[in-house]
C-alpha cells in the first residue's frame, strides 16, 4: 500500500507540480489522485496474483519465452479490463459521462493510459519473480552439487576399508604357514593400524603427523612379512597445521609393495621426504609381471578424486627409470 501511494503522488507531481503549491490546489487534485491510486492499486494486485499463479505452472528457467508471453498476454489484458473498469466508474461518479450517452470508444481509449503503468508493473513482478526462481534454483544446483560430492568422497574412503583389509589378511595368510611369531606380532600391528582406519574414517583431512606414524605402523607391519627386503625411510621437517587426506599413504605404500618386487637380491627402499608444501613419496621402480600383480588403479585415481574434492591443488607422479615419484600437497585449514 505505501508503494501504491507513493506511486500514486509521485504521478500527481509529475502530472500538475503546481497543484502542490496551494491548499485548493491539493483540494482539487484529490478526486485525480484517488483514481492513479485505484489504477496503482488494481495494477499491483493484479501482477501479484499473475506471477503467483504462473509460478507454480510454467518455470523461467525451464520455459523462459513460454512464461514472458504467458505473463505478458494474461497481466496486460487484466490490465485494460481492470483499467477500463476503473475509467467507467471515475467517470460517472465525476459526473464526466452521462449513463445515457455512454463513449465507449472514448473510455477505450483513455483505459489504455494507465497500460504504462501497467507494463512498469509487469516488469517489476516479472525481474523479481525470475530472480526469485532463478536464486531457489542455483541454491538448489548448489545443494545437489555439495550433496553429490559428499557421496562421492564417501564412496572413495569407502573403498578403502575392504582393499586393506582384504591386502592384510591375504598376506597373513601366506605368513601363518611361514613362522608363528612373525605371525603374532603382525596381528598385533594390524590390530593398531586397523584403529586408526576406524578413527580416520569419518575424517576429511588427517594431520600430517598423524598420516605419517600410521605409515610408519604400516610399514613396521610390512617389514615383519618381508624382513630385509624391504626398507624405508621417513623425514619431517614442519608436521604443524598441516594436513593430508586420511589414509592416502597407506594407498601409495600399498601400491609401491604390491606392484614391485622385494626380494633380498632387490630390496624395495620406500622414502617418505617432506619439501616445502609437499610430502613426497617415491620407491625403487622395479615392477612385476603385469601378469602376478594386475593394477587396477584404484589407489592413485582414488587420491586424485580425493585432493579434487578438497583442494584446487593436484598431486604429482612422475615416474623414471628407477624410481616411482608421487608429490602430494600438504593441506592447510584454509586451502
Amino acid at each position: 500500500m505505501l508503494i501504491n501511494f507513493g506511486i500514486a503522488l509521485t504521478l500527481m507531481i509529475l502530472f500538475c507540480p503546481s497543484c502542490f503549491l496551494s491548499w485548493n490546489g491539493i483540494i482539487n487534485i484529490i478526486p485525480d489522485f484517488l483514481y492513479a491510486l485505484a489504477i496503482t492499486i488494481a495494477m499491483s494486485y493484479g501482477g501479484n496474483v499473475v506471477e503467483n499463479y504462473y509460478d507454480s505452472r510454467v518455470s523461467w528457467i525451464k520455459h523462459p519465452v513460454k512464461r514472458l508471453l504467458f505473463t505478458g498476454v494474461t497481466y496486460l489484458s487484466y490490465a485494460f479490463v481492470v483499467a477500463f473498469i476503473i475509467v467507467f466508474i471515475f467517470s460517472l461518479l465525476t459526473d464526466q459521462i452521462e449513463i445515457e450517452s455512454i463513449p465507449w470508444l472514448l473510455l477505450a481509449k483513455i483505459s489504455l493510459q494507465p497500460m504504462i503503468i501497467a507494463l512498469i508493473i509487469m516488469a517489476i513482478f516479472t525481474t523479481r519473480s525470475w530472480l526469485m526462481e532463478w536464486r531457489k534454483s542455483a541454491i538448489e544446483a548448489e545443494k545437489l552439487k555439495s550433496e553429490k560430492l559428499a557421496s562421492q568422497y564417501q564412496g572413495l574412503k569407502d573403498q578403502l576399508n575392504p582393499h586393506f583389509l582384504f591386502n592384510s589378511l591375504n598376506a597373513l595368510s601366506n605368513l601363518v604357514y611361514e613362522d608363528a611369531d612373525r605371525s603374532a606380532a603382525f596381528i598385533q600391528k594390524l590390530s593398531k593400524i586397523y584403529r586408526y582406519v576406524l578413527d580416520v574414517q569419518n575424517e576429511e583431512i588427517v594431520e600430517l603427523e598423524k598420516e605419517v606414524s600410521f605409515a610408519k605402523n604400516y610399514l613396521e607391519l610390512q617389514k615383519i612379512r618381508f624382513e630385509d627386503s624391504l626398507e624405508f625411510k621417513i623425514e619431517l621437517t614442519n608436521t604443524s597445521e598441516v594436513f593430508l587426506p586420511p589414509l592416502s599413504l597407506q594407498l601409495l605404500l600399498e601400491n609401491a609393495i604390491k606392484h614391485n618386487i622385494a626380494s633380498q637380491e632387490n630390496p624395495l627402499f620406500i622414502n617418505i621426504l617432506q619439501k616445502g608444501e609437499e610430502l613426497w613419496v617415491s620407491n625403487t621402480f622395479q615392477p612385476k609381471s603385469s601378469k602376478d600383480e594386475p593394477s587396477k588403479g584404484i589407489g592413485l585415481e582414488n587420491i586424485r578424486l580425493r585432493y579434487q574434492h578438497l583442494s584446487q591443488k593436484k598431486i604429482t607422479v612422475t615416474v623414471t627409470e628407477n624410481e616411482y615419484l608421487v608429490q602430494l600437497p600438504l593441506l592447510k585449514l584454509s586451502s
